[in-house]
C-alpha cells in the first residue's frame, strides 16, 4: 500500500519523506490556505521534495473550467495529479482530462455508486473519505470494502486512495483490504511508529548496555 501525506505544511512533507516511507502527497483547498503560501509556491516545493503523485485540487465548479484549471497544474510538472469533486461536472471533467492524457483524483467520494462512476469516468485515483463517514455514525472502512468488491468484480484500475484517516486503525485495515493508497495527516503517521512495548524495551536495552560497560 501506498502511503501519502495529506497537508500542506512543507515541514511535515520533509520530515516524513526522510523516513524513506512516502510516496505522494495531496493537498485541497483548504490545506492550501491553512499553509499561508501562494498555491503555485506550494506545489513547487513540494514537487522539490517529493518524487511521487502529487494531488493538486480545482476550485472551479464548471467541467470546462475545471479542465482549464486543471491543465494549468498539470503542465508545471509530470508528477502533478488533477484532483475534481465527485459531482457531475466533475465527472464531465474526468472524462475530458482521461482522453487528454492527464493523471486524476476524484475526491469526496462516500458511496461505492459514485466510486463506480468515476472509474466509469476514466479517473486515476477515487478518494473515499473514511474519517467523515465515522463522523456520523457511518463505518468508514466499510466502504473501502465495498469498493474493493466492485472494482475487483470487474477489473476496474481506478485506484482506491483511502482518504480522511483519522487513527493508525484506519491505515492497518486499508492495508489488510487491500486499499491501493492511504492518505493521512502527519499526526496519525506518526503515531504509526509508536508502540509502547517499543519504547520500554529500547529503555531496557540501554539500560542493560550502560551496566555491561561497567
Amino acid at each position: 500500500m501506498k502511503i501519502f501525506i495529506d497537508t500542506g505544511e512543507i515541514n511535515e512533507i520533509r520530515e516524513l519523506a526522510s523516513w524513506g516511507i512516502l510516496d505522494g502527497v495531496t493537498t485541497n483547498p483548504s490545506l492550501a490556505a491553512k499553509s499561508g503560501k501562494p498555491f503555485r509556491q506550494l506545489l513547487d516545493e513540494i514537487l522539490a521534495i517529493v518524487d511521487g503523485p502529487i494531488s493538486a485540487e480545482v476550485t472551479a465548479l464548471k467541467a470546462d473550467e475545471m479542465v482549464k484549471e486543471g491543465e494549468t497544474y498539470a503542465k508545471i510538472h509530470k508528477n502533478i495529479v488533477i484532483k475534481v469533486p465527485l459531482i457531475i461536472e466533475g465527472l464531465k471533467a474526468l472524462k475530458i482530462l482521461t482522453e487528454k492524457g492527464y493523471k486524476t483524483n476524484c475526491t469526496l467520494c462516500f458511496s461505492p455508486s459514485q466510486a463506480l462512476l468515476a472509474a466509469k469516468a476514466g479517473a486515476t485515483y477515487i478518494s473515499p473519505f473514511v474519517g467523515r463517514l465515522d463522523d456520523i455514525s457511518t463505518d468508514g472502512m466499510q466502504l473501502i470494502r465495498d469498493i474493493r468488491q466492485i472494482y475487483d468484480n470487474y477489473g476496474i484500475k481506478t485506484q482506491i486512495l483511502t482518504a480522511s484517516a483519522r487513527s493508525p486503525m484506519h491505515f492497518v485495515e486499508a492495508a489488510k483490504i487491500g486499499s491501493d493508497v492511504i492518505t493521512a495527516p502527519y499526526s496519525v503517521l506518526k503515531q504509526l511508529v509508536q508502540h509502547p512495548l517499543t519504547d520500554l524495551g529500547l529503555a531496557k536495552f540501554l539500560s542493560d548496555w550502560e551496566k555491561a560497560k561497567k
